[in-house]
Protein backbone atom coordinates (compact mmCIF):
# COMPACT_ATOMS: atom_id res chain seq x y z
CA UNK A 1 0.00 0.00 0.00
CA UNK A 2 1.88 3.05 -1.53
CA UNK A 3 -1.85 5.61 -1.39
CA UNK A 4 -1.05 8.76 0.53
CA UNK A 5 -3.58 8.06 3.12
CA UNK A 6 -1.92 4.29 3.90
CA UNK A 7 1.47 7.39 4.21
CA UNK A 8 -1.13 9.08 6.47
CA UNK A 9 -1.86 5.78 8.45
CA UNK A 10 1.78 4.54 9.13
CA UNK A 11 2.60 8.14 10.07
CA UNK A 12 0.33 7.80 12.69
CA UNK A 13 1.07 4.67 13.88
CA UNK A 14 5.14 5.47 13.53
CA UNK A 15 4.51 8.21 15.91
CA UNK A 16 2.44 6.14 18.34
CA UNK A 17 5.30 3.70 18.43
CA UNK A 18 7.64 5.36 19.02
CA UNK A 19 7.61 5.52 22.94
CA UNK A 20 7.37 1.79 23.29
CA UNK A 21 9.86 0.86 20.48
CA UNK A 22 12.69 1.69 23.48
CA UNK A 23 11.23 -1.23 25.57
CA UNK A 24 9.36 -3.46 22.94
CA UNK A 25 11.27 -3.09 19.89
CA UNK A 26 9.97 -2.43 15.96
CA UNK A 27 8.09 -5.36 17.29
CA UNK A 28 4.25 -6.48 16.89
CA UNK A 29 3.49 -5.72 20.44
CA UNK A 30 4.76 -2.10 20.32
CA UNK A 31 2.16 -1.89 16.66
CA UNK A 32 -0.16 -3.35 18.94
CA UNK A 33 -0.26 -0.34 21.25
CA UNK A 34 0.08 2.32 18.64
CA UNK A 35 -2.91 0.65 17.09
CA UNK A 36 -5.05 1.01 20.35
CA UNK A 37 -3.73 4.51 20.17
CA UNK A 38 -3.95 5.51 17.22
CA UNK A 39 -7.91 4.10 17.26
CA UNK A 40 -6.81 1.38 14.21
CA UNK A 41 -7.72 -2.38 14.30
CA UNK A 42 -4.89 -4.42 15.16
CA UNK A 43 -5.33 -6.16 11.83
CA UNK A 44 -5.65 -2.82 9.40
CA UNK A 45 -2.16 -2.34 11.20
CA UNK A 46 -0.28 -4.80 10.84
CA UNK A 47 -1.36 -4.53 6.89
CA UNK A 48 0.44 -1.51 6.30
CA UNK A 49 3.27 -3.23 7.87
CA UNK A 50 3.01 -6.69 6.02
CA UNK A 51 6.80 -7.69 6.22
CA UNK A 52 6.57 -6.46 10.51
CA UNK A 53 10.61 -5.17 11.50
CA UNK A 54 11.22 -4.36 8.31
CA UNK A 55 8.33 -2.14 7.22
CA UNK A 56 8.67 -0.26 10.69
CA UNK A 57 11.72 0.71 10.53
CA UNK A 58 11.58 1.70 6.69
CA UNK A 59 8.35 3.96 7.66
CA UNK A 60 10.25 5.33 10.31
CA UNK A 61 13.05 6.47 8.40
CA UNK A 62 11.00 7.66 5.83
CA UNK A 63 8.97 9.29 8.16
CA UNK A 64 12.39 11.58 9.44
CA UNK A 65 13.28 12.30 6.18
CA UNK A 66 9.82 13.71 5.88
CA UNK A 67 9.90 15.77 8.75
CA UNK A 68 13.55 16.99 8.22
CA UNK A 69 12.02 18.41 4.77
CA UNK A 70 9.26 20.22 6.31
CA UNK A 71 11.43 21.98 9.05
CA UNK A 72 14.02 22.71 6.47
CA UNK A 73 11.52 24.20 4.43
CA UNK A 74 10.30 26.26 7.36
CA UNK A 75 13.47 27.16 8.12
CA UNK A 76 15.83 27.20 5.35
CA UNK A 77 19.74 28.72 6.25
CA UNK A 78 20.56 32.10 5.42
CA UNK A 79 23.89 30.96 3.46
CA UNK A 80 24.14 30.46 0.01
CA UNK A 81 26.74 27.89 0.07
CA UNK A 82 25.94 24.52 -0.73
CA UNK A 83 28.37 23.57 2.13
CA UNK A 84 26.04 25.42 5.22
CA UNK A 85 22.68 24.02 3.45
CA UNK A 86 23.75 20.60 3.18
CA UNK A 87 24.92 21.08 7.08
CA UNK A 88 21.48 22.59 7.85
CA UNK A 89 19.83 19.55 6.34
CA UNK A 90 22.07 17.00 8.08
CA UNK A 91 21.66 19.07 11.26
CA UNK A 92 17.90 18.65 11.03
CA UNK A 93 17.53 14.97 10.19
CA UNK A 94 19.28 14.57 13.58
CA UNK A 95 17.22 16.98 15.29
CA UNK A 96 14.40 14.73 14.37
CA UNK A 97 15.34 11.79 15.89
CA UNK A 98 17.29 13.08 18.80
CA UNK A 99 14.13 12.48 21.09
CA UNK A 100 14.09 8.56 19.60
CA UNK A 101 17.85 7.86 19.76
CA UNK A 102 16.92 3.92 21.39
CA UNK A 103 13.86 3.73 18.33
CA UNK A 104 17.08 4.60 16.09
CA UNK A 105 19.62 2.22 17.50
CA UNK A 106 16.71 -0.62 17.37
CA UNK A 107 16.17 0.35 13.47
CA UNK A 108 20.02 -0.19 12.82
CA UNK A 109 19.91 -3.44 14.50
CA UNK A 110 17.25 -4.71 12.31
CA UNK A 111 19.00 -3.37 9.55
CA UNK A 112 22.00 -5.20 10.88
CA UNK A 113 20.65 -8.51 9.74
CA UNK A 114 21.75 -9.92 6.19
CA UNK A 115 18.29 -10.45 4.78
CA UNK A 116 18.12 -6.18 5.12
CA UNK A 117 21.08 -4.61 4.03
CA UNK A 118 19.54 -4.20 1.07
CA UNK A 119 17.13 -1.92 2.45
CA UNK A 120 19.41 -0.30 5.05
CA UNK A 121 21.54 0.94 1.75
CA UNK A 122 18.09 2.07 0.43
CA UNK A 123 17.12 4.30 3.11
CA UNK A 124 20.44 5.94 3.26
CA UNK A 125 20.00 6.42 -0.24
CA UNK A 126 16.67 8.03 0.33
CA UNK A 127 18.08 10.29 3.03
CA UNK A 128 20.77 11.76 1.48
CA UNK A 129 18.76 12.31 -1.69
CA UNK A 130 16.25 13.97 0.76
CA UNK A 131 19.21 16.17 1.87
CA UNK A 132 20.78 17.03 -1.45
CA UNK A 133 16.99 17.91 -2.83
CA UNK A 134 16.43 20.32 -0.07
CA UNK A 135 19.88 21.75 -0.28
CA UNK A 136 18.69 23.13 -4.27
CA UNK A 137 20.92 19.83 -5.96
CA UNK A 138 19.72 19.98 -9.47
CA UNK A 139 22.63 17.96 -10.78
CA UNK A 140 22.05 15.11 -13.51
CA UNK A 141 25.11 13.96 -14.64
CA UNK A 142 27.89 11.53 -12.76
CA UNK A 143 28.19 13.61 -9.95
CA UNK A 144 24.47 13.36 -9.30
CA UNK A 145 25.61 9.77 -7.90
CA UNK A 146 28.93 10.76 -6.34
CA UNK A 147 27.33 13.74 -4.22
CA UNK A 148 25.34 11.16 -2.72
CA UNK A 149 27.72 8.16 -2.16
CA UNK A 150 30.00 10.82 -0.52
CA UNK A 151 27.67 12.13 1.76
CA UNK A 152 26.23 8.16 2.35
CA UNK A 153 29.34 8.51 3.89
CA UNK A 154 29.44 11.37 5.91
CA UNK A 155 25.74 10.39 7.06
CA UNK A 156 27.06 7.41 7.99
CA UNK A 157 29.79 8.13 9.88
CA UNK A 158 27.80 11.26 12.20
CA UNK A 159 24.70 8.97 12.95
CA UNK A 160 27.29 6.34 14.51
CA UNK A 161 28.99 9.65 16.45
CA UNK A 162 25.46 11.14 17.41
CA UNK A 163 24.09 8.04 19.24
CA UNK A 164 26.88 8.58 22.05
CA UNK A 165 26.65 12.53 21.66
CA UNK A 166 25.20 13.84 25.12
CA UNK A 167 26.42 17.34 24.69
CA UNK A 168 24.15 20.36 24.89
CA UNK A 169 22.15 21.16 21.64
CA UNK A 170 23.91 18.15 19.37
CA UNK A 171 26.55 20.48 19.70
CA UNK A 172 29.78 18.05 18.72
CA UNK A 173 27.28 16.38 16.35
CA UNK A 174 27.75 19.56 14.79
CA UNK A 175 31.38 20.24 14.68
CA UNK A 176 31.82 16.60 13.86
CA UNK A 177 29.71 17.53 10.60
CA UNK A 178 31.72 20.45 10.14
CA UNK A 179 35.04 18.60 10.19
CA UNK A 180 33.69 15.89 7.76
CA UNK A 181 32.14 18.54 5.10
CA UNK A 182 35.34 20.16 5.76
CA UNK A 183 37.25 17.17 4.81
CA UNK A 184 35.31 16.52 1.61
CA UNK A 185 36.06 20.18 0.67
CA UNK A 186 39.45 19.62 0.66
CA UNK A 187 39.36 16.48 -1.44
CA UNK A 188 37.55 18.18 -3.80
CA UNK A 189 39.92 21.00 -4.11
CA UNK A 190 42.88 18.51 -4.41
CA UNK A 191 40.98 16.70 -7.04
CA UNK A 192 40.37 19.50 -8.85
CA UNK A 193 44.19 21.19 -8.31
CA UNK A 194 45.30 17.49 -9.76
CA UNK A 195 43.14 17.53 -12.79
CA UNK A 196 44.13 20.97 -13.77
CA UNK A 197 47.93 19.92 -13.66
CA UNK A 198 47.17 16.78 -15.96
CA UNK A 199 45.71 18.80 -17.97
CA UNK A 200 48.93 20.62 -18.42
CA UNK A 201 51.27 17.71 -19.26
CA UNK A 202 52.06 16.76 -22.36
CA UNK A 203 49.55 14.65 -23.78
CA UNK A 204 51.97 10.99 -24.17
CA UNK A 205 49.76 9.76 -27.11
CA UNK A 206 50.96 12.76 -29.19
CA UNK A 207 54.71 11.05 -28.95
CA UNK A 208 53.31 7.77 -31.03
CA UNK A 209 52.26 10.35 -33.66
CA UNK A 210 54.19 9.82 -37.13
CA UNK A 211 56.28 13.00 -37.84
CA UNK A 212 55.26 14.60 -41.11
Amino acid sequence: MKSPLAEQERDRLIEAMLPDVAFDGWSRAALHVAARTAGLPADEAEALFASGAPDMVAAFSRWADRRMLERYEAAPPQSVSTGARVKRALALRFEVMQPWREAVRRALAVLALPPHALLGTRLVYETVDAIWYASGDASTDFSFYTKRATLAGVYGATLLFWLDDRSEGLAYTLAFIDRRLADIARLGEARTRLEEALRRLPNPLRLLRPVR
